[in-house]
């Protein structure tokens, strides 16, 4: 029975015509193995996976491997992306287990869904120190036959375990001397040659180079400034970044950013758009300038679906072989573009014969800027169009609205501040798609496709995340509607997911989701923020949009949120980059910038200047004085007629001015 035949995931839809049994998981998936009596296999990964897509070539789509797993097991396969919190709990299972994770993971339950047995990709024959698959299968089948009491006990202490180890953090103060020192922690373990932090692999650490430029902007600390360029020109510079059509893949194999694993993900080129976005705005950089605009037409072009939102990723492998798409030989080079400009291309690129990536091909990395930028442009953009012609990896095209809350946010804020209109009449349109199909009787719904709304219900992260693109929306714009909508999901945050009786906590489901073994609350930032720092953020900046009746109470439920997250802040500064930026924000002000005037021509240049000039986390919003439901423009009039500028730091305002020299000056 074809069971996966209609999900909304392309990643369930990959395994729809496996020999395997799949059940998605439901309540009648877990009923099935009680009536059976047999344990259940969960499944989880994600469509842009290689080593997911490697597992169900060798086993999943084995007719053997296959008969055995129905024959023994309920057979469960899980999106990660569509239920973050089915994996969120079975992760920190298998962590607490193996010592680590990944995917696909594979885990072996009880009927009632308690892990006793984890781990991630098995090979068809047992290698490199693993067993095989069917060796594990076997293995299981045979103690669940044999030794089922002594599992069921270890099932049960594991989730007793996980229950111990994710409570609510203890509050501690994020102050001055907090955020100082998280700047020497992160210097302490910055790669001086090559930027980033830590050893390969190496993830882009977006959310930390924010954090570097709002404490830069608010205390003039060269060495935080230093951190981010270093790291955004090397990474701009790398295999990892597409040298031709723009967006960060999602991680490097290597220190030097040469190899990257070749998915590109919708979470991190929003969050890298904006980062590069900031440093632009920020220094003037030509690199981050350009390295922005080429990241946002990256997300148009390749990941913007038919309704307006934005796909979750692109896949690491086409027809099976990963990167193929983007590799390169000097030979293929020559091909394309005759001898001469194929062997300076060559050069440019760091293609040589021996190859930096397998069987001889090269990742494109740019050391250096062209020396004729005509000649640049010619040979770039007949690469482009040649390698639109190779084969093309695959698309996950549903829409997860926390990650499109991350997009919308990026693209409303460098579109606003480079002056790219049309970034944010796409952010516009991404959020009236997430309004109009994700809101199911006023609860937010975590994914869809092709328009049509998944089952699952939206965790922490997707409230936090459009809400703050809906507040990205509103300063814009200038439209109440997006203020309107946010801070109904804030509300919706602070009522459903509040962990009762601890201030400033957080649950990642809501009190009414469906009851797992644990009730997953991590506020770790790690790939992407956490949901409960998106919140945190989301708070702050609602707190300097709304009237007075709610700003002082938003503004003490961030800085409650953030206390919180103060132990994780001294400890692990890398693992709570938009913590920081938050409570970056936070010290600032944030600063508040209104703009009056009668229309838009004249609110123009004092807008655009505002928002390129303004401290990130700021905020920047225009339009005619007192707009029916925008309280940031009440009691705020015209100067002898003109347009006028009002910036608030810490809700203290400076008397008004009408020039940009002056704005510039206040800010």
């Amino acid at each position: 029975m074809n069971r996966l035949a209609t999900a909304t995931s392309p990643y369930l839809l990959q395994h729809a015509d496996n020999p395997v049994d799949w059940w998605p998981w439901c309540p009648e998936a877990l009923a099935e193995a009680r009536q059976r009596d047999v344990p259940i296999l969960l499944s989880i990964g994600y469509a842009a996976c290689h080593w997911c897509h490697v597992m169900a070539h060798e086993s999943f789509s084995d007719a053997d491997t296959a008969a055995y797993m129905n024959e023994h097991f309920v057979n469960i396969k899980v999106d990660r992306e569509e239920r973050p919190d089915i994996d969120a709990v079975y992760m920190t299972a298998t962590q607490a287990m193996t010592g680590q994770g990944g995917w696909p993971m594979t885990c072996f339950l009880t009927p009632d869904g308690e892990p006793f047995h984890c781990g991630t990709y098995y090979p068809p024959v047992s290698k490199h120190g693993l067993p095989s698959f069917v060796q594990v299968l076997t293995a299981v089948t045979q103690a669940w036959t044999e030794r089922r009491d002594e599992l069921v006990e270890g099932a049960g202490r594991i989730v007793t375990h996980i229950a111990e180890q994710t409570g609510p953090l203890s509050e501690h103060p994020v102050d001055e001397q907090a955020l100082s020192s998280a700047v020497a922690k992160l210097r302490q373990e910055a790669d001086p040659a090559n930027g980033g932090f830590g050893t390969a692999p190496k993830f882009p650490p977006s959310m930390v180079l924010e954090f570097l430029l709002r404490h830069h902007e608010r205390t003039g600390s060269a060495e935080a400034l230093s951190l981010v360029e270093l790291t955004a020109e090397r990474m701009a510079r790398g295999g990892i970044y597409d040298q031709l059509g723009g967006g960060f893949a999602r991680y490097s194999v290597d220190v030097a950013w040469v190899v990257p694993h070749f998915e590109k993900m919708l979470y991190d080129n929003a969050l890298l758009l904006r980062a590069y976005a900031h440093l632009a705005r920020r220094t003037g950089s030509a690199i981050a300038t350009r390295v922005a605009g080429e990241t946002a037409e990256f997300l148009l072009r390749d990941l913007r679906t038919a309704e307006g939102g934005f796909a979750a990723s692109l896949d690491a492998d086409t027809d099976g072989v990963e990167g193929l798409t983007y590799v390169w030989t000097p030979e293929q080079l020559v091909e394309v573009l005759g001898p001469e400009d194929g062997a300076w291309a060559a050069e440019l690129f760091g293609v040589t014969e021996e190859g930096t990536f397998e069987k001889g091909a090269s990742t494109l990395r740019l050391p250096h800027d062209p020396d004729d930028p005509a000649r640049w442009l010619r040979v770039s953009t007949a690469l482009f169009q040649a390698r639109g012609t190779r084969p093309q990896p695959a698309r996950d095209d549903k829409v997860i609205a926390a990650w499109n809350g991350l997009a919308i946010t990026a693209l409303a804020e460098a579109g606003t501040a480079l002056r790219r209109p049309e970034w944010v009449d796409a952010a516009v349109s991404a959020g009236a798609y997430l309004l109009d199909r994700h809101l199911v009787d006023g609860r937010l719904r975590r994914s869809s496709r092709n328009g049509e709304v998944g089952a699952a219900n939206g965790v922490l992260e997707d409230h936090g995340c459009l809400a703050d693109g809906l507040l990205a929306l509103h300063q814009a714009t200038g439209e109440s509607v997006w203020l309107l909508e946010a801070t109904r999901l804030l509300d919706i945050a602070r009522e459903r997911f509040a962990v009762a009786d601890t201030p400033g906590a957080f649950h990642d489901t809501a009190d009414d989701a469906e009851a797992l073994v644990h009730r997953p609350s991590d506020p770790t930032d790690n790939a992407s923020p956490s949901g409960a720092s998106t919140v945190a953020g989301a708070l702050l900046t609602a707190s300097a949009l709304v009237g007075p009746e709610k700003a002082s109470d938003y503004r003490a439920a961030a800085e409650q949120a953030v206390s919180r997250a103060g132990a994780l802040v001294a400890q692990v500064p890398r693992f709570a980059g938009h913590w920081l930026s938050v409570a970056e924000a936070m010290a600032a002000g944030p600063v508040q910038v209104a703009v009056v005037g009668p229309d838009a021509e004249a609110r123009s240049e004092l807008l655009s200047t505002a928002a390129h000039d303004v401290h990130g986390g700021g905020v920047v919003l225009g339009g005619p004085p007192e707009s029916e439901g925008v309280p940031l423009l009440a009691d705020r009039p015209l100067v002898d007629g003109s347009a006028a500028a009002y910036v608030c730091h810490g809700y203290v305002c400076d008397r008004p001015v009408t020039t940009t020299e002056e704005l510039l000056d206040r800010l």
